[in-house]
């Protein structure tokens, strides 16, 4: 049996594959102290709700070491993307995001994910788009974030 004859585990939903109404959720992840930190060193988020132990802990509303929602958002994308569109997701169009509740150091995130809208691609063909909404919830099962992302997605038959 030759490398190319054995098929590759992990790869990503085909347009196809996604019919609107469709569900799924992905493993947990969990967010360390560490985390907070390289995100908000590497973006420059240097805020003191981020950075300043003593803020938060006498000026802020939760009295926590809060993650950034971009850093929430960039975790549920991951965790997405090695589970539904590894070799499939083709572009990034659009997106809404709405932040419902902080996520802490020591919360383990989840996406909760269902299709909202897949059809192929009058402009792209062999493409289609795809719009999902995505429920990231903490370990308690409250929804923290929703996103509603928009993506061209390959097909069965893309190149």
């Amino acid at each position: 049996m030759t490398a190319a004859s054995i098929p590759t585990v992990g790869l990503g939903f085909c347009w196809q594959a996604l019919p609107a109404g469709r569900r799924f959720k992905t493993v947990g992840r969990t967010v360390f102290e560490s985390d907070i930190v390289n995100f908000i060193n590497c973006t420059g988020q240097q805020e003191v709700i981020f950075n300043n132990v003593e803020f938060i802990q006498h000026h802020s509303a939760m009295k926590a070491r809060v993650a950034p929602g971009a850093l929430v958002f960039a975790y549920a994308e991951g965790l997405l993307v090695q589970s539904t569109m590894q070799g499939t997701g083709f572009a990034f169009l659009h997106m809404e995001l709405d932040i419902k509740a902080p996520v802490l150091v020591g919360d383990t995130i989840h996406v909760e994910c269902e299709v909202l809208e897949c059809r192929e691609s009058k402009s792209r063909p062999g493409l289609g788009l795809v719009r999902t909404r995505n429920e990231i919830k903490n370990q308690r099962g409250e929804v923290v974030q929703v996103v509603t992302p928009l993506r061209l997605v390959k097909g069965h038959h893309s190149e």
